[in-house]
Formats: structure tokens, C-alpha cells, sequence
């Protein structure tokens, strides 16, 4: 593990796949989640190169077909860590054989932390190494943040509120994948009062929310910021009974249901240029009560 603590926040990131797994406040109280296995062993997993399911668990490329399960396979992929000091830590991974029998390009995925007073800075650059081809890649945070946070009140006095004023409606799933249609958003206002029956089919997903930051805690107590830039889509999820909601800013999302085409022309794909990169970033500010 690789700690770093500014005297305000410490955190702890597994460089098994760059993971965040601890971010404590300034009293040392725990704001990520228990990891219960009952529920779910992930902290905070790093979305790449895909986000949520493909049709068949399938990417498919120039017509062949190539095996990836949910998520992708960088939070299963050990970092090298480049750069780190008291308040940082840069982590790295690159492309190898193993990665390219499931994903055939080059690629350079780097993560860095770094606190800022009461802000962890996450900061994502995917970068195309190669000289030639396009890179189309997708990207997503997976944050599980304590429900209820130490300090926050009860568990049922938990509510997430948008920066802004929202579309009535959200994405539908179909079998974890993203069906035709639309379902109602449970928001009241630009409030999500938190409830483990909001989870019963799976997330919630916002495909193109107005809103670049949201705020989680209780009616009192202190209260997390959650800002993201260069994501459009947000998805909030947990286990009903689990011990944390997870805020999950996406470039990208699960397959639309009956999806077979090229991996290229998957909604919600970027296409990354030969030699550039793109930057992604999420910002967790703790707010005292």
C-alpha cells in the first residue's frame, strides 16, 4: 500500500489496479466503505477499458471477437508506481501481452492522488502511445463512499444532492445492459434521499446530467463533495443493506441491449488520437458539520 496524508486527509491506494482503499478524515474516522464481502470487496476500482457489461461479456474488433467481463481488466493489473512524495502518488500501466489478448492496442493508463487540504484530486490521463492507429477506450470512477459517513447521523437521514436541476427521467437496464426507453428519476428536486430500495434493480444512471458535482452526507455532520470533470455520465449504486453508496462519474457505459457491433462504434467510446491523450478528474472534498 501507498499512504499519503497532508495532516488533513490520509488515503491509501493498492497498486493493484490503482485502487483507492482508505481515505480517512481529519479525526482518522473511516469515509470509504467496510468492503464487506457479503455485499461487495471493491473500494474505489479504476473503470478501463471499458465501463459496465459488453453483449456477451464480448469486445469485438475488426471482426474479432475478444472475452472481457464487466468493468475491464485494469483493476485486476498490478501498477508500477512512478512518482509519490508525503501528498502524492502517480501509478502506471501499460499495455503487455496479456492485456492485448483481451484489448489490441497500445495504451498508457496513469493515476495520480493528491491531496489538496480537505480535497483528494484524482487525476486519469489515457494516453495512445502508437504511431498509427486510433485508441478507442472508455473510463470510469467507482468510488463506495461510507453510508452512513462517521459523524452523519443515521443511515436513513443520507441524501445526495446535484449541483443543478435535472432531466425527470434516466437510463433503463435491461440484464445489466442499457435498455431502450427511459425510467423515472427518484429525484425530489435536486435531491436523491437514499434508500436501499432505489437499488433494487441495479444503478441509477444519469447519461448526460446537467450537474459537475454532487454533495453526500447527512441532514447534519459533515458532508463529501464530489466534483468530476470530462465525464458525462453519473451512476449511483449499491448492495440494498450494504454499508456505502458508490458515485461513479463514466466516460462511457454498458452495452445498449442487442449491441454487436465494433467496439469503435459503442455509444459512449472516445477515440484518442496516435501520440495524445485524454485527462479525466474527480475531486472528493471532505466538508466538516
Amino acid at each position: 500500500m501507498i499512504a499519503i496524508g497532508n495532516g488533513t486527509l490520509t488515503a491509501r491506494i493498492d497498486p493493484l489496479g490503482a485502487e483507492l482503499v482508505s481515505l480517512c478524515d481529519p479525526h482518522g474516522r473511516q469515509l470509504m466503505t467496510d468492503a464487506d464481502p457479503a455485499y461487495w470487496t471493491g473500494h474505489a476500482p479504476l473503470l478501463f477499458p471499458i465501463v459496465g457489461r459488453l453483449n456477451d461479456d464480448t469486445l469485438r474488433v475488426d471482426g474479432r471477437d475478444y472475452a472481457m467481463t464487466q468493468h475491464g481488466f485494469a483493476r485486476r493489473r498490478m501498477f508500477a508506481v512512478t512518482d509519490s512524495s508525503e501528498t502524492h502518488a502517480t501509478f502506471a500501466l501499460r499495455d503487455d501481452v496479456q492485456s492485448r489478448a483481451a484489448y489490441p492496442f497500445a495504451f498508457e493508463l496513469r493515476a495520480t492522488y493528491r491531496l489538496e487540504g480537505a480535497t483528494l484530486v484524482t487525476e486519469i490521463e489515457v494516453t495512445n502511445p502508437d504511431a498509427a492507429t486510433v485508441l478507442p477506450a472508455s473510463f470510469g470512477f467507482h468510488p463506495a463512499f461510507a453510508w452512513p459517513l462517521p459523524g452523519g447521523g443515521a443511515r436513513e437521514d443520507h441524501r445526495i444532492v446535484f449541483a443543478q436541476d435535472e432531466r425527470g427521467t434516466m437510463a433503463a437496464l435491461d440484464g445489466g445492459l442499457i435498455g431502450t426507453g427511459e425510467r423515472a428519476s427518484p429525484l425530489d428536486g435536486r435531491t436523491l434521499h437514499l434508500a436501499d430500495d432505489l437499488f433494487a434493480d441495479d444503478a441509477l444512471i444519469w447519461m448526460a446530467p446537467a450537474s459537475r458535482s454532487v454533495r453526500y452526507g447527512g441532514i447534519t455532520g459533515p458532508q463529501l463533495d464530489i466534483a468530476f470533470d470530462g465525464l458525462p455520465t453519473l451512476a449511483i449504486w449499491t448492495k440494498p443493506g450494504a454499508a456505502f453508496v458508490c458515485v461513479e462519474p463514466w466516460q462511457g457505459h454498458a452495452d445498449p441491449a442487442g449491441f454487436t457491433g465494433d467496439f469503435r462504434d459503442k455509444p459512449g467510446v472516445i477515440a484518442i488520437p496516435p501520440g495524445q491523450s485524454r485527462r479525466f478528474a474527480m475531486r472528493v472534498s471532505w466538508i466538516a458539520g
